[in-house]
């Protein structure tokens, strides 16, 4: 694969997902115009220290290509950019920062599931659905319960995830895993000990309500 421009960020991308960008750092305005000439295509990872501006960072090694759908460059030179996650990466090397973050990277695509996989990824959803019900009825802000999901195991797996009230960290392991499998299965346990702790606040609410 060709080297790839790249977006570190402190939030993970998943394949299928949406990412709106607001750009206004100067390296990153070259990616955007860089991009929009060639493929329209760059890859994000999560930083794992540091920050999103200015360098300096400690970068994921497995990160997401992302694909420029819709861009609008503002009068001043900012950038409105709206990409969509396509597929997984793994960083072989990273290059010099010069204009803006570049890496020699590789395709990282998911095996085919096994049979079993659809009823996984079904008990994951239900799960899913019911934690953010909770959650919501508890009146934290999460995504809605009723989100349509993709027929298809390895993308359920991913948006999932996506859905899921988790954090970077939790996300960048579930991004790295093996296999749709074995990134359900993760997720059904996370999703598991989350409606235990759920269950738990709202019986405590209702203790005092």
């Amino acid at each position: 694969m060709p080297i790839l421009p790249m977006f570190p960020l402190g939030s993970v991308l998943l394949p299928s997902v949406f990412l709106p960008l607001h750009i206004f750092e100067p390296r990153y305005r070259q990616l955007a115009h860089d991009c929009l000439a060639g493929e329209r295509e760059f890859g994000v990872v999560l930083i794992e220290r540091g920050s999103e501006v200015g360098g300096g960072d400690t970068r994921g090694s497995v990160g997401t290509v992302a694909r420029i759908l819709e861009a609008v460059e503002l009068p001043d030179g900012r950038w409105a950019i709206g990409a969509v996650g396509t597929r997984r990466i793994r960083v072989r090397e990273w290059l010099d920062d010069d204009p803006y973050p570049r890496a020699d990277v590789e395709d990282w695509d998911d095996p085919d599931p096994s049979p079993e996989a659809a009823a996984l990824a079904a008990s994951v959803v239900a799960t899913l659905r019911q934690v953010l019900a909770l959650r919501s009825e508890l009146g934290d802000a999460v995504a809605d319960a009723t989100h349509e999901l993709s027929d298809d195991p390895v993308l359920i797996s991913y948006q999932a995830t996506a859905l899921s009230p988790f954090g970077p960290a939790d996300q960048q392991s579930l991004l790295e895993a093996a296999s749709a499998e074995a990134r359900l299965t993760q997720l059904a346990t996370l999703l598991a000990e989350e409606q235990v702790v759920l269950d738990q606040r709202l019986h405590i609410d209702d203790d005092h309500s």
